[in-house]
């Protein structure tokens, strides 16, 4: 087979090219450079251990180096291996084995290809399979995006609780079985949004925290075949300073290799915070509805148009997307969780595309968020007088009478409520059950918030 002339990758790329025309999806930036640094990391730990020369491994770091540097704009059209690819994701290794074997050939003087000099193989896949590195550069990438991420939901939290505050003295009717029910402030329904968010984002940061425990080191079985002696310790050593993160050896390198609980586990909790981020967004435009018709408590922002035919309407469009964006991140974890129990025996071979669904879930998070914050979140207005409009009229109000005039007597009362569409005060005051003073005092909101 022939090679594009301009190629720095090699034959093994072109036939994954052939093979896996499938979604024209490509690895993130985030994972090549993840793949990168560990492909740096066993050079550093190969030369120290005199299992690669000098020469060679210098040549093989500065090409590593030169693509971290500039990946984003020389080097990203190298990697052309789609997503969907080999099982164990052997396609993508051997990319990243030849850009940088060709890379270093030429730092070194010589024709890309001249590979009996410095093979793909022999000298930058040293001491490596696919099987330990692929889980690794996953895993890494992971824990730089997830990173990314919770500085995004802090930062979404912080604008909800600060919506909350603002909203705190807002009285208005709670909704149980989306029924009236006993009163809450607009700010209690914000502040619960926020420790929502909060709750998900420890989870998420539990499980990148378990991802820092690496299989590098186990080669194809777990075994470590064709490591030097002290080159699991080194590499992850030389990583971790890399990374500035504190990696660690797997405790059992053959469940490491078996097992992707751990990526499993991970995208679980961006499920838990998808689902949780749904349920607002849904809060939101049920709280937003109307604006004549509906709920109208509060007032999201009007971005856009909403209709090519009707004037002046406008719709919650920002919180619309964030439900997209939601479904399909649900979605993909659903494609994680059936990649992960389809491991056999010694490996897991469905890793690709575990990594790709979660790195697609953090992005459209990452990306969207701010906007989210921005357009949406820190725009929105309440309603102040129909929230209290809405629970003046709230025949639940009843419920703080029961312990005084009884369950039963209160349940009439709010048959009355409803027939004839009256606050619960007047109607305890004109069946003589109250005072105006005793209802008035009973059924203060501020007193009952």
């Amino acid at each position: 087979m022939e090679v594009p002339e301009n190629a720095y990758y090699g034959i093994q790329t072109q036939r994954a090219i052939c093979n896996f025309p499938v979604s024209g999806h490509m690895a993130r930036p985030e994972f090549v450079r993840a793949y990168v640094l560990v492909k740096k990391a066993a050079t550093l730990a190969n030369m120290e251990l005199g299992g690669l020369d000098r020469e060679r491994g210098n040549a093989i770091a500065s090409a590593a180096e030169e693509v971290l540097n500039d990946l984003n704009g020389r080097y990203l059209a190298q990697f052309p291996v789609d997503v969907f690819q080999a099982g164990a994701g052997t396609s993508f290794n051997m990319n990243i084995n030849e850009v940088l074997a060709n890379r270093a050939l030429e730092i070194l003087g010589r024709k890309r290809g001249d590979y009996t000099f410095l093979s793909p193989n022999d000298h930058v896949n040293q001491a490596q399979s696919t099987n330990d590195t692929f889980p690794t550069a996953s895993y890494i990438a992971i824990i730089f995006a997830a990173d990314r991420l919770l500085d995004v939901l802090s930062a979404l939290a912080s604008a909800f609780r600060a919506k909350a505050e603002k909203f705190s003295r807002i009285p208005k009717s709670g909704r149980t079985h989306l029924m009236d029910a006993v009163p809450v402030t607009l700010g209690d329904e914000f502040g619960a949004y926020s420790a929502a968010l909060l709750r998900a984002s420890r989870r998420i940061k539990e499980r990148r925290d378990d991802l820092l425990e690496l299989p590098l080191g186990g080669t194809a079985t777990g075994t470590g075949a064709n490591t030097s002696p002290g080159y699991r310790e080194l590499v992850i050593s030389i990583l971790s300073d890399l990374c500035k993160l504190p990696f660690k050896r797997a405790a059992d390198s053959f469940e490491a290799l078996q097992s992707r609980s751990q990526l499993a586990a991970f995208s679980g909790a961006l499920r838990e915070l998808a689902l949780e981020l749904i349920r607002i967004a849904n809060d939101l435009r049920l709280l937003n509805a109307g604006p004549i018709t509906g709920i109208s408590e509060i007032e999201l922002p009007a971005v856009q148009p909403g209709s090519s035919i009707m004037p002046g309407k406008y719709n919650p469009v920002m919180a619309e997307c964030l439900d997209m964006i939601g479904f399909q991140i649900v979605g993909n974890d659903t494609a994680v969780a059936l990649a992960a129990q389809a491991g056999q025996l010694e490996l897991n071979v469905m890793t690709p595309v575990m990594t790709s669904n979660i790195l697609v879930s953090i992005s459209l998070l990452t990306n969207y968020l701010p906007v989210f914050q921005e357009r949406c979140i820190e725009g929105i207005k309440a309603h102040e007088d129909r929230c209290r409009a809405y629970l003046e009229l709230n025949p639940s109000l009843v419920t703080f009478l029961a312990p005084k005039i009884g369950y039963l007597k209160a349940a009439e009362i709010v048959k009355e409520v409803l027939d004839k569409k009256i606050p619960v005060k007047d109607v305890v005051v004109m069946k003589g059950i109250l005072s105006k003073e005793e209802a008035d005092e009973l059924l203060k909101i501020e007193k009952l918030l």
